[in-house]
C-alpha cells in the first residue's frame, strides 16, 4: 500500500511541475487554448496509466511523445464536438499588447506549417530535444527529422515577418 501511494504523489508531483510546460507545447501545436487544455491532461493521464513503468526513465521525454502523438492522431481524424448548455469560461481579458502581438504571431507562423513540420519545430526547439531524440520520439528517421525542421523553418523564416517588422512597416505608413 505505500508503495502505491508513494507512485501516485510521485505522479502529482510530476504533472505538478511539467503540466504548464506541456500545455504550453500543446498550445503552440493547435493554436487553441482549450484544445491545448485537453491534449496536456489527455497527456497526464496516458503518463499516470503507464506511471510505473515511466517514472524511473525519462517520464518527461515519455510525456512529450504521447502529446505529439495525441494532437498527430486528433490532425488525421475529424474533431468531435458535443453541445452542452453550459458555456465555456471566457479567458480573462489582459492588456498586454505586445505579449499578444507576440503569441498571435507564432501561432499564425506555427499554422503556416504543415502538422508533422509543426509538430518537429515545437519539438526541437520549444523543448529544446535533440534532432535523434525528436527522431526516436516520433518514430521517424533522423533524416526526416532534419529534412521537416529544415523546411518547416525555412517557412517561418521567409513567409511570415516578425512582430516588430509588422509593427514597423505599420508605423512607417
Amino acid at each position: 500500500m505505500g508503495q502505491g501511494r508513494r507512485g501516485d504523489d510521485e505522479f502529482v508531483e510530476f504533472a505538478q511541475a511539467n503540466s504548464a510546460r506541456l500545455q504550453r507545447a500543446a498550445y503552440l501545436l493547435t493554436g487553441d487554448r482549450h484544445q491545448a487544455e485537453e491534449a496536456a491532461q489527455a497527456a497526464l493521464v496516458r503518463v499516470y496509466a503507464s506511471w510505473g513503468r515511466v517514472r524511473r526513465k525519462d517520464p518527461y521525454a515519455y510525456a512529450r511523445t504521447v502529446l505529439a502523438n495525441l494532437l498527430t492522431d486528433q490532425w488525421r481524424r475529424p474533431v468531435r464536438e458535443y453541445a452542452t448548455e453550459e458555456l465555456p469560461e471566457r479567458p480573462v481579458a489582459r492588456d498586454v499588447a505586445d505579449e499578444v502581438t507576440r503569441r498571435r504571431w507564432l501561432i499564425g507562423a506555427l499554422k503556416a506549417l504543415s502538422p508533422r513540420e509543426r509538430t518537429v519545430v515545437v519539438m526541437r526547439h520549444f523543448f529544446d530535444i535533440t534532432e535523434m531524440d525528436v527522431a526516436r520520439e516520433l518514430n521517424l528517421s533522423l533524416g526526416t527529422v532534419k529534412s521537416l525542421n529544415s523546411r518547416g523553418l525555412a517557412k517561418l523564416r521567409i513567409s511570415i515577418p516578425t512582430p516588430r517588422q509588422g509593427l514597423e512597416t505599420g508605423a512607417a505608413r
